[in-house]
């Protein structure tokens, strides 16, 4: 049978979760099943037997006749045939319906199709789903009772969520195809901007629930983390630019106790000569430069035209004192891996062409810096001086004492020097033809790197296909150690092995040096210790398992070019001020604490973002509004030092309920996907799972709570509007790559690899990943152009949206799957791939061909 979200489950399962092995830690279920049956009590809280999943088993399902439904609905928009319902058979003593309205719920006349998800109103449930009441003493094992569980805590958690429908009603059971799915992608809570107009765009600042806890007692009810993801350099829309002030002999004003960036929420007094610090309320004298009266309102005359004053973002023109040195030039210095393998798999040849095709579109023209070493067993420097016509190759085989042969030189003006780079690029692939050394010595190349950029900083690019195996920082191969995996010990075959690339970071970061990792081999090259390097540096790690050209050519392209030419702020720092009474106390993503709240970013960029976690200082918060501002001094590529600051606010409530339909589905699944990562590096990936799936039962167990005696909810499952996808997600979350399965599942390099990119992941991007997004394109490219309505149409990840005569491509961000039917159209094959499948070719070496067809 198809489970809600997407899983094809056993008959035995129920609709949410899939199940575990007999007797696991999940195979005890409460008294109450998960369709409000009874069954026979073994214990405190009763037992189920061992198939039974995380979130319940359904029994045997009870059906109305036909007449009493609508004709249900394919995912695809089709009429299904209509199925057959057998009636329950008669219950002794049925209980009377809760008189009353219950909004989203089925009526017993005119049942729906698929749920109905509105606003709870002021004293009113919200939507619920499962069996109804009057069903409740059915026992859903009659013969035989199930066996003992193991999990007791768990299974009392889960004893509360089972799914119904209305009171009163005959129960249709429940309907996958009209479960909530996330057709249309995250949603950003554009309400937020109607509460708090002068707030940044959530693209920017989101909480997990945009309003603060009064208390600690409401926080440890919330269960769900309570924190925030920023994306300071979210990109924003076409047309819309961020302001840019320059206070200039008036400096940057600030709060003299909190440093706090004058923002929209400071407020006046004394005729204009004093302003309030909205997050510590100190009173601030205003510079004569900055002054300007007030109207009887107590705002100032000129607060529309001053950024800083009506919009929540915006950026400031830092002076000489936010300076240690003075801006450095982008600077851009490639580390290749030339050995054998690098060879025979084609990577010179695309990188080569790639940088090539960029040299136009780097940051920073005309002040650029570029430099080039490549490596196997020895390391090979490049001269780049602009009087000569060729470069000159100088080698270095002591691994053990790496110097620099020529001092000057080796990073260079790309403008001076372009033709000597140019000429670098062309001869690079032809180069090491011929090379046969299997052997990488990347740790002493990083030292020389470091040597290089070491007092201009920059970008350092790792192109590595071979596992470190001289030098200082040779790795050994320990993936496929599959005794560790089930045992206690078998996250440490995914956190670094040797502290030198640790080490190595930290000095990088020092001197303002970001590193991204790009991985292309074919066998085993430890990301978990390679991926210390971006992960400290603010950078990016790029995995390209059993990388081949003619495969992965195309994807390595564009992601290197994305790296390349995207919005990069350099030098740059970090740091989140809150108001009173709360403090961030965690920090989740790619960076360096360099204090407390200060994170150090040596590059940061419109694709990462990062996640902290807050807590409350006082048992009882004094305050209304609480506020928050980020602030990142960064060098622009064209050397100007500027500050970009968010500033936003979120009201303090006294009400659970209110926390729950204010909370943000986005923002929470990201902060909870990198603790879920974090937490794989010390625990087993079984635990880390339950945990995800013990938070969600937990919160939403208590939001049941919250009208279960007042309204009669019974054994029904509820859930606020605003985190009607939770489940989902958290379904995808633990069947993503860094997540699912165990040693057979995923390789060890792909598993870290994806969490290394869960970490900077912004919140759209993030769930994409998790939960692609699924399209039919054989329906769009057999019709005619002027047929087609609008964009492709988003379908469920369910197997009834499959059609064995279909073309469906599957997007998560960063792969391609297209899924062939095996009844596709031969002429539709022939058309897009160019092959016949017939011939049994082998798909995977097929590149998809441009048509003109205007498709």
């Amino acid at each position: 049978s198809q489970g809600p979200f997407g899983a094809t489950t056993p008959p035995s399962q129920g609709p949410i979760g899939a199940a575990p092995p007999p007797q696991g830690p999940f195979s005890a279920t409460p008294t109450q099943g998960p369709f409000g049956a009874t069954r026979p009590p073994q214990g405190p809280f009763g037992a189920v037997p061992s198939s039974q999943g995380p979130f319940g088993t359904a029994p045997p399902p009870f059906r109305p006749p036909p007449s009493a439904l609508l004709q249900p609905q394919s995912p695809t928009g089709n009429t299904m045939p209509s199925p057959t319902y057998v009636r329950p058979p008669p219950v002794q003593s049925q209980p009377q319906p809760v008189q009353g309205y219950y909004p989203g719920g089925p009526n017993p006349q005119f049942p729906p199709s698929r749920p109905s998800f509105q606003q709870p109103m002021q004293n009113m449930p919200p939507p619920s789903m499962g069996p109804p009441s009057s069903y409740s003493n059915q026992p859903a094992y009659p013969t035989t009772g199930p066996p003992m569980g193991t999990l007791q805590t768990l299974v009392e958690d889960f004893q509360s969520l089972s799914v119904s429908s209305a009171p009163g009603s005959l129960d249709p059971g429940v309907d996958v195809n009209g479960l909530p799915r996330p057709l249309y992608g995250d949603e950003e809570p554009a309400k937020v901007l109607e509460a708090f107009p002068l707030n940044c765009h959530p693209r920017y600042f989101r909480l997990t629930t945009h309003t603060i806890p009064a208390s600690q007692s409401l926080v440890s009810r919330w269960h769900l983390p309570l924190g925030a993801v920023v994306h300071p350099l979210a990109e924003a829309p076409d047309g819309e630019e961020v302001p840019v002030v320059n206070f200039g002999s008036a400096g940057v004003i600030r709060c003299r106790r909190c440093r706090t960036y004058i923002n929209p929420y400071a407020t006046f007094a004394d005729a204009g000569r004093k302003w309030r610090c909205n997050l510590c309320t100190l009173l601030n004298d205003v510079p004569g430069e900055y002054f300007c009266a007030l109207d009887a309102s107590g705002r100032r005359f000129d607060a529309d035209q001053r950024p800083e004053l009506s919009k929540g973002t915006v950026e400031f023109v830092a002076p000489t004192e936010y300076m240690v040195r003075p801006p450095m030039p982008p600077s851009y210095f490639f580390l290749i891996d030339v050995s054998v393998s690098a060879v025979r798999s084609g990577l010179l040849e695309v990188v080569a062409k790639t940088i090539k095709s960029c040299l136009d579109d780097l940051l920073g023209f005309p002040r650029t810096q570029i430099g080039f070493l490549t490596f196997d067993s020895t390391l090979h420097f490049h001269n780049f001086k602009s009087s000569l016509s060729q470069p000159q190759m100088m080698v270095v085989a002591d691994l053990d004492d790496v110097f620099l042969p020529l001092p000057d030189d080796l990073l260079v003006n790309l403008v001076d020097s372009r033709h000597v780079v140019e000429s670098f690029l062309d001869n690079l692939p032809n180069m090491f033809q011929d090379n046969v050394n299997v052997e990488s010595a990347l740790g002493p190349a990083l030292k020389a790197a470091f040597m290089v950029m070491g007092q201009i900083g920059g970008k350092l690019l790792v192109f590595q296909s071979t596992l470190p195996s001289l030098g200082i920082g040779r790795l050994r191969l320990r993936g496929d150690d599959v005794r560790a995996y089930g045992t206690d010990k078998e996250h440490i075959l995914r956190i670094p092995e040797d502290p030198f690339y640790k080490q190595m970071a930290a000095e990088f970061t020092k001197n303002q040096i970001a590193v991204d990792i790009f991985s292309l081999s074919d066998k085993y090259c430890d990301i978990a210790s390679l991926g210390s390097l971006a992960k400290y540096t603010g950078g990016q790690v790029y995995h390209y398992p059993s990388f081949q050209a003619t495969t992965h050519g195309e994807k390595l392209k564009h992601e290197l070019s994305r790296d390349l030419t995207r919005e990069t702020a350099w030098e740059s720092v970090m740091r989140i001020r809150c108001g009173k009474g709360v403090r961030f106390t965690t920090y989740h993503g790619h960076f360096m604490l360099r204090s407390t709240d200060l994170l150090a970013l040596p590059a940061v960029d419109s694709d990462k973002a990062f996640a902290m976690q807050l807590s409350l200082e006082e048992t009882l918060m004094t305050t209304q509004t609480v506020y928050f501002q980020v602030a990142l001094l960064y060098t622009s590529s064209s050397g100007e030092r500027r500050i970009r600051v968010h500033t936003a606010a979120a009201p303090v409530v006294t009400d659970l309920g209110e926390m729950y339909r204010q909370a943000d589905t986005g923002a929470i699944v990201s902060v909870l996907a990198r603790i879920a990562v974090e937490n794989s590096l010390s625990d087993k990936l079984d635990s880390v799972r339950q945990q995800l799936q013990l938070k969600l039962v937990k919160s939403l167990k208590e939001y049941r709570n919250l009208y279960v005696v007042q309204h009669r909810i019974g054994g029904r499952l509820i859930y606020p509007e605003s985190l009607r996808y939770l489940p989902l997600y958290i379904l995808a979350l633990c069947k993503s790559l860094a997540l699912r399965g165990g040693y057979a599942d995923v390789s060890l390099d792909e598993r870290c690899a994806a969490g290394f990119s869960i970490m900077i992941l912004p919140a759209r991007r993030l769930l994409n990943f998790i939960y692609p997004s699924l399209y039919r394109l054989d329906e769009v490219l057999t019709v005619e152009p002027d047929m087609i309505d609008g964009a492709l149409k988003r379908l469920p990840l369910t197997l009834q949206c499959l059609d064995t005569a279909g073309l469906y491509l599957l997007d998560d961000g960063f792969t391609f799957l297209v899924w062939l039917g095996r009844m596709l159209q031969p002429e539709l094959m022939n058309d897009i791939l160019g092959v016949s499948l017939s011939n049994f070719p082998d798909l995977s070496k097929i590149q998809l061909r441009e048509c003109d067809n205007n498709h």
